[in-house]
């Protein structure tokens, strides 16, 4: 007979199953979404443009963000992290990796957005591809940067997956928090409120508003802005005292995003979205418009 493994030092039975509950729901369900429209993308014809790479990068990060929740809802059914010290590594390496590429992504998104809308300049295959290999290029150079011993990755409080470690709160972790938030938190959010705020001003001028200008930004703070709030405060003070379970609430926060990124670069998307239903029900797409054609 199988013996159950001991419970994470302040955690109840039902917090374990919750937080485990809430990680595999938030993998399966950003999984689902984002893998279709990383199919629909190859499959239909009229997505396959220089703009919708770039939904299509984040779709990627976001689904490997929602593997990386998939092996965290595992051992935390499990109680336990069994992969090991080395995997505790790769798990960090491969979270930070998919997270960072998903918000350099985003940022190119409204870096594309602003040119199609406000200058008409139309986004070049080549253009698009560069943009996408620096996101991950870029992602994976800020996230090698703790296995070479700038920053580190350690378990999370719950103990059963593992990220930056923000316990220490020593000269190497407040070094590293800070490059890694401004060149990945506070430029890409700079380049999205830029351009969008400019792309709000053009669609007040025609009174044509295309999407919800203010959506992508806001996913970008609410999502991401609980667990650099958590680690910037590390960076001053000792975090140690906030109970554990209270310190996992960033974690399920951040998880959202490949959920809530579906809904506003895809599904958000009306020709995205008019290839989604193509895909699934057969129906050609009406009108083969989409976001990088001068309108």
């Amino acid at each position: 007979m199988v013996t159950a493994h001991p419970l994470p030092e302040g955690f109840t039975e039902i917090e374990v199953f919750a937080i485990g509950t809430a990680l595999l729901v938030e993998a399966l369900l950003g999984f689902c979404l984002n893998g279709l429209t990383i199919i629909s993308f190859r499959k239909i014809k009229e997505l396959r443009t220089p703009s919708n790479l770039l939904v299509l990068s984040i779709a990627l990060a976001d689904c490997g963000i929602c593997i990386n929740a998939f092996i965290a809802a595992f051992s935390s059914f499990l109680r336990y992290w069994p992969y090991g010290s080395d995997g505790c590594q790769i798990h960090g390496f491969h979270g930070f990796l998919t997270a960072l590429a998903s918000i350099s992504s985003s940022a190119a998104v409204a870096w594309d957005r602003y040119h199609h809308y406000c200058t008409r300049s139309r986004l070049q295959w080549s253009t698009a591809a560069s943009m996408m290999v620096f996101a991950w290029l870029f992602a994976a150079f800020w996230s090698v940067m703790p296995l070479l011993g700038w920053g580190e990755y350690d378990y999370e409080p719950l103990r059963t997956c593992c990220t930056l470690d923000y316990s220490k709160g020593d000269r190497n972790y407040v070094t590293f928090l800070f490059a890694l938030s401004t060149f990945n938190f506070m430029i890409p959010g700079f380049i999205m409120m830029t351009a969008y705020q400019s792309i709000h001003q053009k669609f007040r001028k025609t009174g044509n508003f295309k999407f919800n200008t203010g959506l992508p930004l806001k996913t970008l703070v609410i999502c991401w802005g609980p667990y650099c709030l958590l680690c910037s405060y590390a960076a001053v003070e000792n975090v140690m005292f906030i109970p554990p379970k209270y310190r996992m609430i960033p974690a399920l926060i951040a998880k959202t995003v490949p959920t809530v990124d579906a809904f506003v670069y895809a599904l958000g998307n009306e020709n995205y979205r008019g290839g989604i239903w193509q895909f699934l029900t057969g129906q050609k797409i009406e009108k083969a418009e989409v976001d990088n054609k001068t309108k």
